[in-house]
């Protein structure tokens, strides 16, 4: 295989799963298998899983999982996703099930205790892209501050084989920032999703204002006195949260995590996985996996 060939994807396990689960338990129903144990979330996840990899064509594929709700993050800030409800009961046991199942295609399960998916794929992202082209799958927009010219963001739309991909000119295109910009925007804005608040007071189209015209927070808060009064004071009284709101954001790219390319080869064996799809009672995903052996032949 030639060099300029090899493409990473790395799937965020965790946003494939929970947007599974929540995609196939509306209505209540909730898939199981003939012994009553869930997997709407499992079978939904290897949905988008599999078009994915038949869409993009990696040659190297790992997953990334969160390892507990306690991360570095909580101890800077308690109040760090402290919003977020209990996982679902049905939820509880699919997550080892889908780990097992992504493991019978050949694909790494990454995840460090202490740490987030986000920062296991960021490090990942930095250590591929130095050799291959990487992209990353995922809902999340967090993911963006990510791209570069190396690194693609893949965000998952409604609808089925629907993607957004990011590139620095595509991010900067759609949506007017770099991707350092955009861990700058949620310092100013926080994130109501992971419950950090920014700047009281100051919301998303003032930031982007902001940033656009002084560059970065340092930018900004070199020019404080050139600022309208109003937002001058916002800033002023909030400096510290500012600063914590920022860091929170950022994605480390330095997790104590490795994998090696030989490890991450797209080789599934169809029998192993076959058997793993029979177990879980996956019947009308068998007929999805006639492509895998021409894929990486």
């Amino acid at each position: 295989m030639m060099e300029e060939q090899r493409k990473l994807l790395i799937v965020d396990g965790m946003a494939l799963l929970f947007r599974a689960y929540y995609a196939n338990a509306y209505g209540g129903y909730i898939r199981r298998t003939s012994t009553g144990i869930p997997t709407n979330a499992v079978y939904g996840f290897f949905k988008y899983f599999l078009d994915a990899v038949q869409t993009f064509k990696p040659t190297h594929v790992i997953c990334c999982w969160d390892m507990g709700s306690k991360t570095f993050r909580t101890e800077q800030y308690s109040g760090y996703k402290a919003n977020r409800p209990e996982a679902p009961l049905e939820l509880i046991p699919q997550f080892d099930l889908v780990k097992e199942a992504v493991a019978s295609f050949g694909v790494p399960n990454i995840g460090f205790a202490g740490y987030e998916a986000d920062d296991c794929i960021g490090t990942l992202a930095g250590c591929f892209g130095q050799e291959m082209q990487v992209m990353i799958l995922t809902g999340d927009h967090d993911m963006l501050q990510l791209v570069s010219g190396q690194v693609s963001v893949i965000i998952m739309k409604k609808g089925a084989s629907n993607y957004a991909v990011y590139t620095p000119e595509a991010l900067l295109l759609e949506k007017g920032l770099t991707p350092q910009q955009f861990i700058d925007l949620k310092g100013l804005i926080g994130d109501t999703s992971d419950n950090y608040p920014g700047v009281k007071g100051i919301g998303e189209k003032t930031a982007v204002k902001l940033l656009l015209e002084y560059g970065s927070i340092e930018g900004i808060l070199e020019n404080l006195e050139n600022l309208p009064k109003g937002v001058r004071t916002k800033i002023s009284a909030d400096l510290e949260m500012l600063h914590l709101c920022r860091d929170l954001a950022r994605i480390r790219c330095d997790a104590p995590v490795a994998c090696s390319v030989e490890d991450s080869c797209w080789n599934p064996d169809t029998d192993t996985v076959r058997s793993k799809f029979v177990e879980l009672e996956f019947k009308g995903l068998l007929g999805e996996l006639r492509w895998i052996g021409a894929a990486v032949s």
